[in-house]
């Protein structure tokens, strides 16, 4: 495990931890019904999950769950079992809470602007949540808490250039306005991890 970077001085209760991972995963998954109702995309794994929900008969749910399996590796070895075991807690609360909310909410008229700066902002405060807590969603998020941790990367930068290669990605399925307005909706999440989630005073610890 790499921890080159001092652990703040207050550490969380587990219930706090517990609770922190619940409500981060939760606005995350509800960032995706609104991308959804609109047939737009995020970033990182969660992006490539959404492109292929939409080109498969595959649940988001599923595919997300399944992409993040082999960053678990990373995960242990570079931070540590507990931050392993609660990005993981999150990625289940997150794939179940995506495959349940379309049961019991739905959204009929969404304009591109509102579902991608809506998202933005839920899931870019969830993952903050998460960053708190000593968890993420997996994939290219343990990716960048490793890179900030051990390379003084901001978290937001290494994220923002993975999903500069979703979005390339998405120009050969997806509509142009489509890609944009979710581009746009990105840019808002990760300014947001940007500015509020720093190295000196956060860090990823097993």
């Amino acid at each position: 495990m790499f921890l080159l970077s001092k652990p703040p001085a207050d550490r969380h209760t587990a219930f706090e931890d517990a609770q922190g991972i619940l409500v981060g995963a939760t606005l995350v998954a509800l960032s995706i019904q609104f991308l959804a109702a609109s047939n737009l995309l995020t970033g990182q794994i969660a992006g490539l999950s959404l492109l292929g929900s939409y080109a498969s008969d595959w649940s988001f749910g599923i595919i997300f769950f399944f992409l993040n399996l082999p960053f678990y590796i990373l995960a242990i070895r570079q931070i540590g079992l507990t931050f392993t075991l609660k990005t993981f807690a999150a990625v289940v609360v997150l794939s179940v809470m995506s495959e349940l909310f379309p049961l019991v909410l739905s959204i009929d008229t969404l304009h591109p602007a509102l579902s991608a700066s809506l998202a933005g902002v839920l899931a870019g405060v969830g993952l903050i949540s998460l960053f708190r807590h000593g968890a993420t969603l997996g994939g290219v998020g343990i990716v960048a808490l490793w890179l900030q941790d051990t390379r003084g990367i901001q978290a937001g930068n290494t994220q923002l250039a993975f999903d500069l290669f979703v979005f390339g990605l998405a120009f050969l399925i997806l509509p142009a306005d489509v890609v944009i307005w979710s581009l746009f909706g990105a840019v808002i999440l990760n300014l947001i991890i940007t500015v509020n989630h720093r190295r000196d005073r956060y860090v990823a610890r097993s």
